[in-house]
C-alpha cells in the first residue's frame, strides 16, 4: 500500500489547557475533552485509507468532516481552512508551525472556544490551530476527504483501543480499565513531547541485534521509518533501495530511501522482510533536532497487524497479534508510478511520478495520464488504496490500464515487478 508518513511538531504555545472531569457539571461548561452523559467508554467507526485512520468529526455546528488520528500531534489542526468558509470560526492570534519537510516553516491561526463531536466523545472550549492555505494536500495523496489531524489530546486523557479488524476506536475513562493478560502482552512507554516512545523494538543486521528506541505514530502509513541522521549506531543502508518521495511533513515533502531489513522483533513477535524508509537529513532529522532521542518512528503498516490499547497514563501499550495479518508480507508499489487524486470526492486519479526503467515507465505511461480504467474496473469505483492494492498483488501479475492523455485514449499493460 503506498505509505504516507506524517511527522507535526508544533509551537508549544499552540498547547491547550485541560479541565477536571466533573460529574454534574453540564456538558457546555466543561473544558478540554469528555465522553457525554458521563459514560465510562464510546465506541467510534473508523476508515483506513493509506493505511491512516479516519474518524468522523464534527465541529460547532459543522457537517462532518474527517479528520487523521496521530498518536503524537499536540494539538487539532485544521489543514484544511476551506472546510470552514461557509461558518467562519472567531480568530484570535497567529503562529508558526514547523516539523519534516523540506520547505520552511508555515503560519496558521488559533481559533478559540469550539465545541467537538466524535461519536461519543465531546471537546467544549477547544483551541484549534488552522493552517492558512491546504499545503498538505492531505486528501490528494490519501484519495477521500482530509480536514484536519488530531491524537495527542485524546490519547492522554483515555486508553484508547484501536480494533484495525473491526475498524472500531475504543475510549474508556483510565480508573474504568483493567489491563488483562487476555488482551495482550504489555510493554512499557514513555510520553515525551506529547510522543509516545518505546523500547521494545529491535532489528537484526546479520547475527547483530540492534535495540531502537521508536515512536509510537499512527499518523504514518509505513511499517518502519529509520532516521540514520540521529544515531551512528543503525546498521548500513540496505544494499538493494530505491529514491523514494516517503511522505508528506508539515513543512513539505519528505524525500529518501526505502529498503528491506531481514528481520525485526517487536516485542515477543518476530516479522520478517520488512520494508524500512530511510528520510534524507535535510527532509527529516535536521528539522527535529530539539525532539528526544530516537531511532525512528513505527507507522501503521506495522501497528495494523495487531489490536492495539495505547495508555498514555499508565505508560504502557498492549499489543495482541492478529494472525491472519501477521502472515502478510510487507509490499511496496510494483508498478512503479505514484498516484494523486482530484475531483469531486477525489476519485478522479492522475499518474504524478513515473519512475524510469519501471513497469509503467515501460508501458510508456507518463506524468499527467488520467487514469480511467484499471483492470477493467472503473477508476471512480476505485480508491486509491483500492488501486495501490492492485499494483501489490504479487511479482509476475499483469495489469491493464486504460488512462486520457491529451484528449486521447491509450490502453497499456505490464507485469508487476518488485522494485525493492
Amino acid at each position: 500500500m503506498k505509505t504516507l508518513v506524517l511527522v507535526i511538531g508544533l509551537l508549544s504555545t499552540c498547547a491547550v489547557s485541560q479541565g477536571e472531569d466533573h460529574q454534574r457539571t453540564p456538558d457546555k461548561d466543561r473544558y478540554g475533552f469528555f465522553i457525554a452523559g458521563n459514560q465510562s467508554w464510546t465506541r467510534i467507526p473508523f476508515q483506513l485509507h493509506s493505511n491512516l485512520i479516519i474518524v468522523p468529526v464534527r465541529i460547532n455546528e459543522s457537517d462532518t468532516l474527517q479528520f487523521i488520528l496521530d498518536t503524537g500531534v499536540s494539538n487539532t489542526i485544521i489543514t484544511d481552512p476551506s472546510a470552514f468558509k461557509k461558518r467562519p470560526l472567531t480568530l484570535s492570534r497567529k503562529v508558526k508551525i514547523s516539523g519534516a519537510g523540506e520547505g520552511g516553516s508555515l503560519t496558521a491561526s488559533i481559533a478559540i472556544d469550539n465545541t467537538l463531536i466524535m461519536g461519543g466523545l465531546r471537546a467544549s472550549h477547544h483551541n484549534l490551530v488552522i493552517l492558512d492555505e491546504d499545503v498538505l494536500k492531505l486528501s490528494e495523496y490519501v484519495g477521500t476527504p482530509v480536514h484536519g489531524i488530531f491524537g495527542y489530546e485524546i490519547f492522554a486523557n483515555f486508553v484508547v483501543n484501536i480494533d484495525f479488524q473491526r475498524r472500531e476506536i475504543t475510549l474508556m475513562k483510565p480508573d474504568k480499565y483493567t489491563y488483562k493478560k487476555r488482551k495482550g502482552d504489555r510493554y512499557p512507554i514513555t510520553i515525551q513531547d506529547t510522543k509516545a516512545y518505546t523500547d521494545a523494538l529491535s532489528v537484526f543486521d546479520g547475527d547483530k541485534n540492534l535495540p531502537l528506541r521508536v515512536v509510537l505514530d499512527t499518523g504514518a502509513g509505513h511499517a518502519l521509518l529509520l532516521d540514520r541522521s540521529r544515531s551512528t549506531a543503525l546498521m548500513p543502508m540496505p544494499a538493494k533501495s530505491i529514491r523514494a518521495q516517503l511522505g508528506r511533513g508539515l513543512n513539505g515533502v519528505v524525500n529518501g530511501c526505502m529498503g528491506r531489513i531481514r528481520k525485526i522483533r517487536f516485542g515477543r513477535y518476530e516479522l520478517d522482510n520488512i520494508l524500512a524508509s530511510f528520510p534524507d537529513s535535510t527532509a527529516f532529522g535536521m528539522k527535529l533536532v530539539d525532539m528526544p532521542e530516537r531511532q525512528g518512528n513505527v507507522g501503521c503498516e506495522l501497528l495494523r497487524r495487531f489490536n492495539v490499547t495505547f495508555n498514555y497514563p499508565e505508560r504502557y501499550i498492549v499489543m495482541k497479534p492478529i494472525k491472519r495479518l501477521m502472515r502478510e508480507s510487507f509490499e511496496h508499489d510494483m508498478s512503479g508510478m505514484e498516484l494523486r487524486a482530484k475531483g469531486n470526492q477525489f476519485r478522479n486519479y492522475y499518474v504524478e511520478k513515473v519512475v524510469d526503467g519501471s513497469p509503467a515507465d515501460m508501458a510508456g505511461l507518463k506524468e499527467g495520464d488520467e487514469v480511467l480504467f484499471v483492470n477493467s474496473n472503473s477508476a471512480s469505483d476505485l480508491t486509491v488504496s483500492d488501486i495501490y492494492k492492485v499494483f501489490q498483488k504479487g511479482e509476475g501479475k499483469e495489469v491493464s490500464m486504460l488512462v486520457r492523455r491529451n484528449g486521447q485514449i491509450i490502453i497499456t499493460s505490464f507485469v508487476l515487478k518488485r522494485l525493492i
